[in-house]
């Protein structure tokens, strides 16, 4: 049962403009944020499973068994046969209007779309099946856009229409249009095999309890029964929340203004115990030991100005202090795996470290040719997702040795 708030609404941009200015002009460019949506009856019936189609945003990854899936943002998931890691396979793409996230707990997969939750059945790839849909279960999972200036309501009919997400372009408005408009953003014992998803998730599966974030909750679902979840009392948990990750009996949640530690000894109620606060960026988290690795990229519409590496202490879980900061040029998503740790430095590629000394942190290796978006650690091998390609390598040491780069 929910009890959210239906919108938490917050004053984004008051856009206050002067014709008298002639420097200003009566024109110039906004970023206008624009509706992607489908028809109600269309979205209904959307959720389908189509031969493999090439990619065109690359979105975030997941592993589960010998598969690797790859979302396309606001349109479905690639589905790539990794059974031989040399040599790839796509083998369908699932159509799933307005995801984002997914998670695969034996051999369910769970999936957002817009506001519904949907459950699939992939235990035969070549017969993948909706089994289960629960609709408006995540009120707040489309995110608006916070770089965008002006949004265009009178597109989107909330009568016939279904929002999926938003597109932001340059448009040139009329200023005066525009001037003393105030705009509002909504902040409005287990056994069972589990897939791994990578830093910039939103879900996380936790033994029978599924996870996804919005903006400002933990919603919660109970799938002890795979094929029939079961929605659970959210947990506020703080504001601009943007990835979870797990570590031991604790949810790690990344946000636009710091990190959130929750603990989940008891999984259906999440108790909040610390938050480390680093302004305002862009922030996945990984966690391992006594350190927590986040990355903040700046230059965007996260607000932050500068870039880089912050390793927190965690050794009192109830006051996390950082420890030490490492400057980056455009950081997304970020991994570690015994004394390394993987960063997606976007276009400046994929950067290993030695963290054995996270005082003294020491690259010893860099893909600068490759851009790097998320990555996922696993036991044998590095999956990276870059711009339209999974690259994946076998680690030897510190070092990596290049497998093979599937075009998507």
């Amino acid at each position: 049962m929910r009890t959210k708030l239906l919108s938490l609404l917050i004053p984004a941009v008051l856009l206050l403009f002067s014709c008298d200015n002639a420097d200003e002009g009566e024109y110039r460019d906004f970023l206008v944020a624009k509706p992607v949506t489908m028809s109600i009856e269309e979205y209904n019936a959307s959720v389908q499973v189509l031969p493999p189609r090439s990619l065109e945003h690359s979105g975030k990854i997941y592993a589960y068994k010998g598969y690797i899936f790859v979302n396309e943002k606001f349109k479905g998931v690639h589905v790539v046969d990794n059974s031989n890691p040399v040599q790839p396979e796509k083998i369908g793409f699932i159509n799933i209007p307005g995801n984002v996230d997914i998670s695969v707990k034996g051999d369910y997969l769970y999936a957002d779309s817009g506001n519904d939750l949907v459950v699939l059945d992939i235990s035969q790839m070549a017969d993948i099946n909706l089994v289960k849909r629960l609709e408006n279960v995540l009120n707040d999972n489309v995110i608006w856009p916070a770089q965008a200036e002006i949004y265009d309501y009178d597109q989107y009919d909330a009568a016939s229409e279904v929002l999926l997400g938003w597109e932001v372009v340059t448009e040139r408005r009329l200023v005066a249009e525009y001037r003393d408009n105030m705009v509002f953003m909504a902040e409005t014992a287990n056994d069972v095999a589990t897939g791994e998803g990578g830093s910039l998730a939103r879900f996380k599966i936790v033994g029978d309890f599924l996870y996804a974030v919005d903006p400002h909750y933990i919603n919660i679902f109970n799938i002890s029964d795979l094929d029939n979840p079961q929605d659970l009392e959210d947990v506020f948990a703080g504001f601009d929340i943007e990835t979870i990750f797990y570590y031991e009996d604790k949810l790690f949640l990344g946000s636009m203004r710091g990190m959130y530690i929750y603990d989940i000894t008891n999984p259906s109620q999440p108790v909040m115990v610390s938050e480390f606060q680093h302004g305002t960026a862009c922030d996945p988290v990984v966690v391992q030991g006594n350190y927590a690795y986040v990355t903040l990229r700046g230059g965007n519409g996260c607000g932050a100005t500068e870039s880089g590496l912050f390793i927190v202490d965690l050794s009192e879980i109830s006051d996390p202090v950082l420890a030490v900061s490492y400057p980056m040029d455009q950081p997304y998503g970020l991994g570690v795996r015994g004394d390394a740790v993987f960063v997606c430095d976007g276009e400046s590629g994929l950067k290993v470290y030695d963290k054995s000394d996270i005082m003294n942190l020491e690259e010893v290796q860099h893909f600068p040719d490759q851009t790097a978006f998320d990555v996922i650690p696993l036991e044998d091998k590095l999956l990276m997702v870059g711009d339209g390609v999974v690259h994946q390598y076998a680690y030897e040491g510190l070092q990596l040795r290049w497998i093979s780069s599937t075009e998507l």
